[in-house]
């Protein structure tokens, strides 16, 4: 019974979510935006993100490259190794990493803030102000996360191809020249802008989904952190299934980036 309960209420929640998104989408104007608002949005989602975003994209480059250089010098490829890793950072690992922290660090912080204000009646209080609180609370996070998210991608992607050659020619003695001509004739600007393009909805999806989660707590204290819990799993799961769906439409029917090379 607590289960089920638990499963409606997560799917009430979930239709709350892309109701409120398509409001936001539907009624947005500029001259309604709270201008200082987005702004300190964008410092919190981009600028302040930024550090871990680094450190993360690093040490993943890292790892990953130790698991491929090895393989594929064993099969005498060398040749491939930067085009192999640049496309899957740039297609896949770069804009849902990025995500995943952002849903961490992000999604987790929208929540609690604004399941705060909720139970103790801020949110009312904006009603009482004749505020709208989708236009000043919502909008700015929702176009934080659209426009910070795309850049944080882009530096993630960098740092992380950086990592990649750092450890190709200091552990397995392959010249940068040889990764980068590699990834050069791999990398399209048809991949770095459906790139950009998931980061941009996955920065919709962590936003909508956090400010729902937060507006609909009920319950005290306890329901700030069960709001909290429910927000980062929901957008997790959420993410990963809509980067299969956009994978899937994006990249399957291309040839293989890798073929000129062989």
């Amino acid at each position: 019974m607590l289960f089920q309960f638990g499963l409606v209420q997560w799917y009430k929640r979930f239709l709350t979510a892309f109701k409120l998104s398509t409001k936001v989408i539907v009624n947005c104007k500029f001259s309604n935006i709270n201008i200082p608002n987005s702004v300190q949005q964008m410092r919190i989602v981009g600028p302040e993100s930024l550090t871990i975003c680094l450190l993360t994209s690093c040490f993943v480059g890292m790892v990953f490259t130790l698991q491929v250089a090895k393989e594929f010098l064993y099969l005498d490829a060398t040749s491939i190794i930067g085009a192999i890793l640049t496309i899957a950072f740039t297609r896949e690992l770069s804009p849902v990493l990025t995500s995943v922290i952002l849903v961490g660090r992000i999604g987790s912080s929208f929540t609690a803030e604004i399941a705060t204000m909720q139970i103790t009646e801020q949110i009312d209080a904006l009603y009482v102000l004749r505020s709208d609180p989708i236009s000043y609370i919502v909008f700015p996070r929702l176009l934080a996360c659209i426009l910070m998210l795309p850049l944080l991608n882009i530096i993630a992607l960098a740092t992380s191809l950086s990592s990649s050659i750092f450890i190709c020619f200091t552990l397995y003695n392959i010249h940068p020249s040889i990764f980068l001509t590699s990834a050069y004739s791999s990398l399209s600007s048809e991949d770095i802008l459906k790139s950009l393009l998931k980061a941009v909805i996955f920065g919709f999806i962590i936003a909508s989904i956090s400010c729902t989660w937060g507006l609909t707590t009920t319950g005290g204290a306890k329901g700030v952190g069960q709001s909290t819990t429910s927000s980062v799993v929901t957008s997790l799961l959420t993410i990963f299934v809509v980067d299969f769906v956009l994978s899937y439409l994006m990249f399957h029917n291309l040839d293989s980036a890798i073929k000129t090379l062989s």
